[in-house]
């Protein structure tokens, strides 16, 4: 592990406070009253636990402090960002006495103040798993109710995808300036930084003719090297409208994953690394383990990735519905699965497919993969009154994941097992598959 040497040379650079000094932390203004930290201040401080958003916690004054670029036991100076009600966040801008997880970012634009796509480049990449994992033990404790003797028996971890943390992701979209140059987004802003590289790219993508030319006409551009090796590019407009053909490469793009080949639209969904769709596959079938015969749902099923798998397992004699909302995956999930007999696709939202009855018959497994929002109270307890045996709830969103396993447990169910994956190397996300059954 490298550990660098820490920068201090914007310590008190710039004014951070109207008289340009760092307050240092547990003091007050000099009359001796006690004031809140203001937007742009500077302030020394220790940094306490790794928090939600890849942040940790800190506290000035009594004052609760989100910060970023920081590692938990760090004495840093943080500048403050965004002042809100009971909280503000800010970013380390220099550290003063540095964790032993701490490394040089590979990226010179993953700093305070330029892009927010990674959150964790200035963690060593061993030190990024027990950080999500660290994340998502806090929010079963604080979100879904489970006891520390709870989650000590799921065994929280986080594994690694093969392929190291740089040159993963296969799907990077762009912003585009008013002045027509692509770039990437500040943390929590609409602020275009213009790149030269993204080193969290697939190697397909850097290679790609989009940073350091001009896109006048596009709001957007989106980049895609598939794992069935096509790459394209797609100049969104100022519109808003998704549904354009690629400037460059083929409108349909072939992925491979669990032993088939997909085709789909350059724009549609598919897990933005090489191995995060076999990954996901083959935890989803190794917690449920499906049976032959066994009748399955596939909810948000997007393609029918997950539908693919479970219907080889469950043989054709049983029936496996997905149910999706958007066309795309619609159309994606009728032309993939045409060749399995067994498989029916459902165009509807999950609420509403489940409380209108368009899924008919008994079920014995059920897969979920809800959006960002969680599948919601509404949709486990209908789930839970399906009668399945086990379901594979596939989260990208610890906090949502939470609050449904909570709704699960007040139905009298309970979090079984639990597998994390890193999905999204140097960023705060993770992937997470649990399994849920009927409590014993």
């Amino acid at each position: 592990m490298t550990r660098p040497s820490v920068d201090a040379s914007r310590a008190g650079a710039g004014p951070a406070r109207s008289d340009g000094r760092v307050r240092p932390a547990g003091t007050g203004p000099a009359d001796g009253e006690r004031r809140g930290l203001e937007e742009a201040e500077r302030v020394e401080l220790t940094v306490d636990a790794v928090a939600p958003g890849g942040h940790c916690v800190a506290r000035v004054d009594g004052q609760v402090v989100f910060v970023r670029h920081a590692l938990p036991g760090e004495r840093v100076v943080a500048e403050v960002t965004e002042v809100h009600r009971g909280f503000v966040r800010a970013d380390a801008v220099t550290v003063l006495d540095a964790a032993p997880q701490r490394v040089a970012p590979p990226c010179p634009y993953a700093k305070p103040g330029l892009c927010g796509g990674c959150d964790l480049q200035h963690v060593a990449p061993a030190a990024q798993l027990d950080w999500k994992a660290a994340v998502v033990r806090e929010q079963l404790t604080r979100l879904a109710g489970l006891t520390d003797a709870e989650i000590d028996r799921l065994g929280v971890r986080v594994a690694a995808l093969p392929g190291g943390p740089l040159g993963w992701r296969s799907r990077v979209r762009y912003a585009v300036d008013a002045a027509g140059r692509a770039g990437l987004l500040k943390h929590r802003s609409h602020e275009v930084v213009p790149v030269d590289r993204c080193l969290i790219a697939h190697p397909a993508i850097q290679a790609l003719p989009v940073l350091g030319r001009p896109w006048p006409a596009a709001e957007a551009v989106e980049a895609v090297a598939s794992t069935g090796g096509d790459v394209t590019i797609t100049a969104l407009p100022p519109d808003g409208s998704v549904a354009v053909p690629p400037i460059d490469g083929p409108v349909t793009v072939r992925e491979v994953a669990a032993g088939r080949e997909w085709t789909l639209p350059a724009s549609g969904f598919w897990q933005v690394h090489p191995a995060a769709a076999d990954t996901l596959v083959g935890a989803v079938l190794d917690l449920l383990d499906p049976q032959p015969g066994e009748p399955a749902w596939d909810l948000y099923g997007g393609a029918g990735l997950f539908a693919a798998a479970v219907a080889a397992r469950v043989g054709p004699a049983a029936r496996v519905t997905v149910v999706e909302s958007a066309g795309e995956g619609v159309a994606a999930a009728r032309d993939n699965l045409r060749d399995l007999p067994g498989v029916e696709v459902v165009a509807a939202r999950v609420e509403t497919a489940l409380a209108r009855r368009r899924i008919t018959g008994p079920v014995d497994l059920v897969v979920l993969d809800p959006p960002r929002s969680g599948a919601g109270a509404r949709v486990v307890r209908d789930v839970v009154a399906a009668g399945p045996r086990a379901v594979a709830y596939v989260a990208c969103d610890p906090a949502a994941f939470a609050r449904d396993v909570r709704t699960f447990a007040e139905a009298g169910w309970e979090l079984a097992e639990l597998r994390g994956f890193d999905l999204f190397p140097m960023t705060r996300h993770v992937e997470l598959v649990g399994l849920l059954q009927p409590a014993r």
